[in-house]
């Protein structure tokens, strides 16, 4: 099976050049999921924005569904972010203006291959907020009146919206205590699997590694990060 997302060899310089991030090797199959664990200050972010395409690598390749994002201009990589790919932020970002549902559907207004996937977007709204376990009554309340946790899983029932190849999710847990936080993973990780999403999460917290098939560590000296396998 080809994988979704292939990383082989993949420098980038931090600005300033004296610092590197290097990926030797990273896959992903459909359903596959992993950990990127490392402190801050390591480069998690910065990978996620190579992998995301918002950076260009110096060298190496990085391609998603078999498309090398060196090769795609910046309009294509952001048609192919929009459509292959699903983003759990760190602060959610859901817009405080609209409604849960209105912010759930929103990648599909940008993501024709997604919205293809979707008969119909109230019914899969319904089907992801109960399987993330948030009651469909709060359909039309603005996202700022929910609590914390409800939020994080309204930003994942966003993400996975016509299950997108990849998704991204950048420290999901940080505002959650132990009892929330394995739940929330577990919720996670069953729904990317269900949905044929491969997952890359990113974290610093080891506990978060039960859920995933595979764990790198971002191992930091003094000529800059390298991603390894754990």
């Amino acid at each position: 099976m080809k994988p979704q997302l292939e990383i082989n060899q993949l420098q980038y310089r931090w600005p300033g050049g004296e610092r590197t991030l290097t990926v030797p090797k990273l896959t992903l199959a459909a359903g596959e999921r992993a950990m990127l664990r490392g402190a801050s200050g390591s480069g998690k972010s910065t990978l996620l924005n190579l992998v995301s395409g918002v950076l260009a690598p110096d060298q190496g390749q990085l391609s998603l569904l078999g498309k090398e994002l060196s090769q795609l201009s910046a309009g294509q990589r952001d048609r192919l972010r929009a459509d292959a790919m699903g983003i759990v932020f760190q602060q959610f970002n859901l817009l405080p203006f609209l409604s849960v549902r209105e912010n759930i559907l929103l990648p599909l207004k940008f993501a024709p291959e997604r919205r293809k996937r979707v008969k119909d977007g109230h019914a899969e709204v319904h089907r992801l907020l109960a399987a993330m376990e948030l009651d469909a009554k709060l359909c039309d309340r603005k996202v700022t009146e929910l609590s914390v946790g409800q939020q994080q899983r309204v930003a994942v029932a966003r993400a996975l919206i016509g299950s997108p190849a990849l998704i991204l999710a950048d420290e999901p847990t940080s505002a959650l205590d132990p009892v929330a936080r394995d739940r929330f993973m577990d919720l996670l990780a069953a729904q990317c699997r269900e949905a044929g999403s491969a997952l890359l999460l990113v974290s610093h917290d080891p506990d978060l590694a039960r859920v995933v098939d595979s764990e790198y560590l971002l191992s930091v000296h003094d000529q800059g990060t390298e991603v390894l396998p754990c």
